[in-house]
């Protein structure tokens, strides 16, 4: 039995000086003479598409699982490799390859950040938001989407409510336990609170690739800040997303109804000259993100600890917030219901932050990374 003790982030977002412990889950949390330390759930990224010079469209087993390894030694304890718009053939190989990792980490539970599944963004995207996006983008329905539906470890979809089919295929998605996220769209208000009527429960990278916010024409925007059921996820890196912009979206939801993703693709922890294929192009590093040749945002290059500090230095958020839009919302939304919180019970994904919001320890299911 592992111990440990701090000011614990409980589950409701409040904190309690006090004692953990744990084995592979939980056993209890007592309250007792602390450190200054945090102790927090495990972040859970939803939307990675690559980090360390590793891109998940063109990684094998391996890679995936090098990739979660990179992860955990963040403090992302589990994740959704991101594929992004390709042909289907691509696509059912790149859930091949995730597959092959998943299954690796069922026999060794120390193979880095827990996978949770695919997260699928395109090829169903409107043409007009594609962001890095090819131009390969396909209505979803008709033999593209049986195949799509096929794949047995899909988590997550990103989709445009606006595309002829997207409202069957959310309900029959949503139906099958697949999360569906409204994002690379052009909807309108009304076309995208069809689509939460339909089963969506979130906005990907909320404000990027989507039709504006207009105060005559709301569109998708102010439907994911005024809908009751649908969580924005938003990247907290300041160049995505403004940091006035992250407060507006902070203040107009709560932490209780946002999750935070990284969208960080192959580039992250490279070389600052480095370039790689993102998308459609090669991209570089400019300006503190992934950029294309023109200066389309490609995906960012910070870590979900990089985007916490940022959500409690700059906007205000709370250390319980952060492990609300960090873990416990991220973990809500795709089902994992005994991960993301600490409570006797759930799985021993923990992280130790200093006071300085330094990474000083990571336990992965009560393994702590050497």
């Amino acid at each position: 039995m592992r111990t440990l003790s701090g000011r614990i982030v409980l589950p409701d977002g409040s904190m309690v000086a006090g004692l953990i412990r744990f084995e592979a889950t939980i056993s209890s949390i007592e309250p007792s003479d602390a450190s200054s330390d945090y102790i927090l759930p495990g972040f859970i990224d939803l939307q990675v598409n690559g980090s360390h010079g590793i891109d998940v469209m063109s990684a094998s087993a391996d890679g995936i699982v090098e990739i979660s390894q990179k992860l955990a030694r963040e403090g992302t304890t589990a994740w959704l490799p991101t594929a992004v718009t390709s042909p289907i053939d691509h696509i059912e190989k790149v859930h091949g390859a995730i597959a092959e990792a998943i299954e690796r980490q069922h026999r060794d539970d120390s193979a880095g950040a827990r996978i949770l599944g695919m997260h699928l963004e395109g090829p169903f995207i409107s043409p007009m938001r594609l962001g890095a996006h090819p131009k390969l983008n396909l209505e979803p329905r008709g033999e593209a989407f049986e195949r799509v539906m096929a794949l047995n470890h899909l988590k997550l979809v990103t989709l445009a409510p606006e595309l002829p089919g997207a409202l069957d295929a959310t309900a029959r998605l949503t139906s099958r336990g697949v999360v569906v996220s409204i994002g690379h769209t052009n909807a309108t208000f009304e076309e995208a609170s069809a689509g939460i009527a339909a089963g969506a429960r979130m906005f990907t990278h909320l404000f990027n690739a989507m039709r504006p916010l207009n105060h005559r024409d709301p569109g998708v925007i102010a439907a994911a800040l005024t809908n009751e059921v649908a969580m924005p996820a938003v990247i907290p890196d300041g160049v995505h997303v403004a940091p006035e912009i992250l407060r507006l979206i902070y203040i107009a939801r709560t932490a209780r109804r946002m999750i935070l993703t990284t969208d960080k693709v192959s580039l992250a922890a490279t070389a600052p000259d480095s370039s790689m294929t993102v998308g459609r192009e090669r991209a570089r590093i400019i300006d503190g993100a992934a950029r294309l040749p023109d200066g389309t945002l490609a995906g960012a290059i910070i870590s979900m600890l990089d985007g916490a500090r940022l959500m409690i230095k700059k906007i205000g958020a709370g250390m319980g917030e952060v492990a609300m839009m960090a873990a416990s919302n991220p973990a809500t939304l795709v089902g994992n219901a005994d991960r993301g919180r600490l409570q006797p019970g759930a799985v021993s994904d923990i992280i130790v932050l200093s006071n300085a919001l330094e990474l000083k320890a990571v336990f992965l299911a009560g393994r702590e990374l050497s």
